[in-house]
């Protein structure tokens, strides 16, 4: 059995998927499986795949087909499914450099009794080909990811796990009519009882596209604002100061009102702050409303 699942979520990106396939061939390690998410894609992405299964790569192609339902459902599929130690989620349109797949199973042969949950690496941007954000602490051996954070750091980071402890965690929620819950939510929970080894070394490239859900944030805040509610008071549980607490309050609040909660304050688990928050929250909620017409406007070219 291979040592690593390298799992992609996908919806209607066949053309960046190519690339992603190309830079899995050229592991210099073929000790990992490439489990393919369909999340509903309409551009029958399978034509194409099932010809790359046909192929002697090195190393295993599964795919699975799932109604759409955004990334974090793609992601709760994907660790159904993994039965290898080790996984990592790069997305369609990412890619990773010759060297990646080594450079995790050395890094982890190395340290894998140590009790980590896994492994915090580097990615790299398409557009640059430097790290994104900050690179990683180099004085000493491990950090939670929200210890990184909290200490300066910024920036996306790939995240490699152990799977017997990813699918410990509690799976992602799905909310009716929505598509959206961050990924971070298990990534906090872990955070709780293990530390991540660092691995500052780039195992991922990544390549932002317009259409992706970073670029079109504040559409997200209005498409999903109960995953986005959710996701506030879990921030609110695990945020080390108060500072923290009332910035996920304002964002709670906003969220509540664009989804029209009325029992928010009922519901958040820091009642006192969320009733202060009240009147920036309802700020920020028109601001998210403007910028999110904004941004649909601007990707229809209106």
């Amino acid at each position: 059995m291979a040592t690593l699942t390298v799992f992609t979520p996908l919806y209607n990106r066949i053309n960046t998927l190519k690339r992603t396939y190309e830079s899995l061939k050229r592991q210099t390690s073929k000790d990992f499986v490439w489990l393919i998410i369909d999340d509903g894609s309409t551009d029958n992405p399978y034509e194409i795949i099932k010809e790359w299964i046909k192929i002697n790569n090195g190393f295993e192609i599964r795919y699975v087909y799932k109604e759409n339902g955004g990334m974090h459902t793609a992601h709760n599929t994907a660790y159904e499914n993994i039965d290898t130690e080790l996984n990592v989620c790069v997305d369609s349109d990412d890619y990773m450099p010759d060297n990646a797949v080594q450079l995790i199973i050395d890094c982890w042969n190395k340290n894998k009794n140590k009790g980590y949950a896994g492994i915090i690496a580097l990615d790299f941007a398409d557009s640059t080909k430097k790290v994104i954000g900050k690179e990683l602490p180099t004085d000493k051996e491990s950090t939670t990811l929200m210890g990184y954070y909290n200490n300066g750091g910024f920036g996306d980071k790939k995240l490699i796990y152990r799977t017997d402890i990813i699918k410990q965690t509690p799976p992602y929620p799905v909310f009716n009519n929505e598509k959206y819950v961050a990924l971070a939510y298990k990534y906090h929970l872990i955070d709780e009882k293990y530390e991540l080894k660092i691995l500052n070394e780039c195992v991922c490239i990544v390549d932002y596209q317009m259409d992706g859900s970073s670029t079109n944030m504040y559409r997200q805040y209005v498409r999903n604002p109960k995953g986005f509610a959710f996701w506030r008071k879990e921030e609110m549980k695990h945020s080390i100061n108060t500072k923290q607490k009332i910035k996920a309050c304002i964002h709670y609040v906003s969220s509540s009102l664009i989804a029209k909660n009325k029992h928010f304050i009922k519901e958040s688990p820091e009642k006192f702050l969320t009733v202060l928050s009240i009147p920036l929250g309802f700020l920020l909620k028109i601001i998210v409303v403007k910028k999110s017409k904004s941004s649909y406007m601007k990707v229809e070219g209106i």
